[in-house]
């Protein structure tokens, strides 16, 4: 008999068995796109605009990739953050009394908030490559040099983000990865126990 189904209720947590398909669907499958899409983008879609003969044109091939992709890494990102809303509603009894679930999910939602940011500051800029098609460049987010001071200072920032990005949803998923080994009977138990175990040991 799994004892752990008979105590983490009674401990206010919800037993491990109980699912959340569809918001840990989300969650999941958001993250993945947002993740992949970002490595695609700045692998494929910048580093292609680099193989266009004309470096006049070279902005526009990178710009119309990623406004093709834009539209579907909105949707995954929201998908991302209504099943981590999801989760984390289905989990607050345990991210509470879990001893070690608490730190991890403070660190997933600094981690998830700083992506949100880079991703949005990278549109921005993403948006100001757009009005500058036609600039001779010599990829996606490299300068040459015959690029505007302007426009060269925009491509090294876009640069910067658009690794930062796949770091970021990178590190979110071993956090994920690592919220559900928290799951694990074997793990949900002791950690529900050490806090109130402690607080026993510093009394006594």
């Amino acid at each position: 008999m799994d004892r752990s189904r008979g105590l983490t209720p009674f401990l206010g947590v919800p037993p491990v068995s109980e699912r959340n398909t569809i918001v840990r669907s989300l969650h999941d499958l958001g993250l993945a796109a947002w993740f992949g899409g970002s490595l695609a983008g700045a692998v494929g879609f910048n580093g292609a605009a680099a193989d266009v003969p004309d470096e006049k044109l070279r902005l526009t091939v990178a710009n119309a990739a990623w406004g093709r992709w834009t539209p579907v890494n909105l949707a995954a990102i929201a998908a991302h953050v209504v099943g981590g809303v999801g989760l984390l509603y289905a989990n607050r009894g345990r991210i509470s009394a879990q001893q070690g679930v608490g730190a991890s999910t403070g660190a997933k939602a600094a981690l998830t908030a700083a992506a949100l940011a880079v991703t949005g500051y990278s549109r921005i800029l993403g948006k100001k490559l757009e009005q500058a098609e036609g600039e001779p460049v010599a990829g996606g987010t490299d300068p040459s040099s015959a690029t505007s001071p302007d426009v060269a200072k925009v491509q090294r920032q876009l640069k910067v983000c658009q690794w930062l990005i796949p770091g970021l949803t990178g590190a979110i998923e071993i956090l994920s990865a690592l919220h559900g080994e928290q799951q694990r009977p074997d793990q949900q138990v002791p950690g529900i126990l050490a806090e109130p175990a402690q607080l026993v040991k510093a009394i006594a």
